[in-house]
């Protein structure tokens, strides 16, 4: 944990952040371990140039004091917290801050009683502190989505497996969340998009139910420990629809050449734009609608995002998505989706599931 804090005040002097201030949520989690309960009432975690204090409310700070020994300044609903807000800018020597960095995750009204207490600071959100630190995943890290990846690996060919004549989204769905469980995985979400509900790239699973000739689209993830999963596979029961082979050869080879653009050094915008030409090249450009990639870590989408304007610099260490898709109003879509690590030498899929259709009879 201290080391995180030291790196997250490295951060802040190379940006000129007096203070950093994280409520109860991914950010403090990824830092700490753990969060407070994240209600209404205000808590933060304040990280200043030399010292760091909890404004905690007194209904959590038993709790919290068994799970960490950073000093706390405690309210209680009777009083409210403003005093005890100042009195932990005082203590991190943050009252005076000129420029600090907000959660961005933080409610609203945490942020608000924070900026009143300072006396009229600039802000930004925390993409140069905390969130530049969470985009590069360490080796431990890296293990847990690893483990993780193939635990989605044998989930999604427990999908594959429900995938029948008259079997509902829902039933196939099933059976993949019932084995994240069986591996000690917590299901996270699951999209299974058969026939023409392929074509929404955030369909809701429900009741249709397979047809023969259906193309089936599953996204799904699931977390044992920290971290999750999440990839996208294609499965066709019976004989494909027509253009259905030519579609997932545009997809894969716009999976291959944003997997060839992803280098250290590079843009994220390039790795879309690699993407992007393909499938536009071959005549569905407008059928790709969403962004080729998203970071994957403690939050299933956290950046680096992989779209047509950012300009993040890709580095080793970081992990994200890369999902391109084509999507056919009333008739499928497709999408192949991999997480990738970001090494010296291009992407490392996490994966070790095939991208080609599992065809079923």
């Amino acid at each position: 944990m201290q080391n995180k804090i030291n790196s997250v005040r490295t951060r802040m002097r190379d940006n000129n952040v007096d203070l950093v201030a994280l409520g109860p949520g991914t950010h403090m989690n990824w830092l700490l371990g753990f969060n407070p309960y994240p209600d209404e009432r205000p808590c933060m975690l304040l990280i200043g140039k030399e010292k760091e204090a909890f404004l905690m409310p007194s209904v959590n700070e038993e709790g919290i004091r068994a799970k960490t020994d950073i000093p706390m300044r405690c309210w209680n609903d009777e009083n409210g917290p403003d005093k005890a807000l100042n009195e932990a800018l005082e203590f991190t020597g943050s009252s005076a801050a000129k420029h600090i960095a907000i959660d961005e995750a933080m409610r609203s009204h945490f942020a608000l009683i924070l900026l009143e207490s300072l006396s009229n600071p600039s802000y930004e959100f925390t993409a140069s502190t905390v969130g530049a630190l969470r985009m590069r995943k360490d080796n431990n890290e890296f293990i847990n989505l690893k483990e993780n990846a193939l635990i989605d690996d044998r989930a999604m060919q427990a999908g594959f497996k429900a995938i029948k004549e008259g079997a509902t989204e829902l039933e196939i769905g099933e059976a993949i969340n019932k084995h994240f469980i069986s591996e000690g995985a917590k299901p996270q979400f699951c999209i299974v998009g058969s026939g023409p509900n392929g074509a929404f790239p955030h369909h809701h699973t429900g009741n249709r139910k397979v047809e023969n000739g259906d193309v089936v689209l599953i996204d799904i993830g699931g977390r044992k420990g920290t971290f999750p999963s999440d990839m996208t596979r294609m499965s066709v029961l019976g004989k494909p629809p027509e253009g259905y082979h030519e579609v997932h050869a545009v997809v894969e080879r716009a999976v291959q050449a944003a997997m060839a653009a992803a280098k250290p050094g590079v843009m994220a915008k390039e790795v879309d734009a690699a993407a992007r030409g393909v499938i536009t090249e071959a005549g569905y450009g407008e059928f790709f609608v969403h962004r080729t990639g998203h970071g994957l870590g403690i939050d299933i989408h956290e950046p680096p995002y992989i779209t047509a304007t950012s300009e993040v610099v890709l580095d080793e260490g970081m992990v994200f998505s890369i999902e391109p898709g084509i999507y056919l109003q009333g008739r499928f879509g497709v999408r192949l989706e991999e997480i990738v690590i970001l090494r010296s030498d291009g992407p490392e899929i996490l994966s070790e599931l095939t991208r080609k259709t599992n065809f079923i009879e």
